[in-house]
């Protein structure tokens, strides 16, 4: 872990990604608190939770005691949503929502002002290594105009399929945080991996 983490950190990575499963809101099953617990340790980057659970609110205590710096819950686990994003701010904490790819982002305008984060999911989470979907570039398009409506700085994330091969189109889309998994850790140069995604995040970028 401490090996992996000094390649991306040499790569110029911004935020450690965190996947959060419970076996139960996604088919699979991955760390907990003290995983994050032990990250936290290890790295100064800023931990990115992403909570792919069911009943999220039972964990925030949790996760936010263990280090994490932004907490990312699904639209279609909470039960009450401004809730539960009001209560991870009150934590210290800013506050994510992560949407499906078939949620539709009309959900966001009644939250937009307890929301540091948006993650638009360009898979169905659950496992790595799945195609990007390509429907959800209109889709973050359409968050990103949103969300420029709005006098405040909130990062609008995407996971699913990243690679250098989609990163230009998704940033050009609106995205300005990009999750990379296996494109990253699948490959030998880790950091040499992060730089041409970056490199071509930034085309996208610079042709918005």
């Amino acid at each position: 872990m401490r090996g992996e983490l000094r390649d991306i950190e040499a790569g110029g990575a911004d935020y450690v990604h965190l996947d959060v499963m419970d076996g139960h809101f996604v088919p699979n099953l991955t760390i907990g608190p003290p995983v994050v617990t032990a990250i936290r340790k290890a790295t100064a980057l800023p931990l990115d939770c992403h909570l792919m659970v069911s009943n999220p609110d039972l964990y925030l205590d949790a996760f936010a005691a263990a280090g994490a710096d932004i907490i990312t819950v699904h639209a279609e686990a909470c039960v009450h949503l401004q809730r539960t994003l009001s209560h991870i701010r009150s934590l210290g904490k800013r506050a994510g929502v992560a949407l499906n790819p078939h949620t539709d982002e009309g959900v966001l305008k009644y939250v937009v002002n307890d929301v540091d984060l948006v993650l638009v999911m360009s898979v169905n989470p659950g496992f790595g290594g799945q195609a990007f979907l390509p429907t959800m570039l209109e889709k973050i398009a359409r968050i990103s105009e949103m969300m420029a409506s709005r006098d405040r700085d909130i990062l609008l994330e995407v996971d699913g399929g990243i690679a250098e091969t989609t990163a230009e189109e998704v940033a050009r889309a609106g995205a300005n945080l990009l999750v990379a998994g296996v494109a990253v850790f699948g490959q030998a140069d880790r950091g040499g991996a992060i730089r041409r995604i970056r490199a071509a995040a930034e085309r996208g970028f610079a042709t918005r």
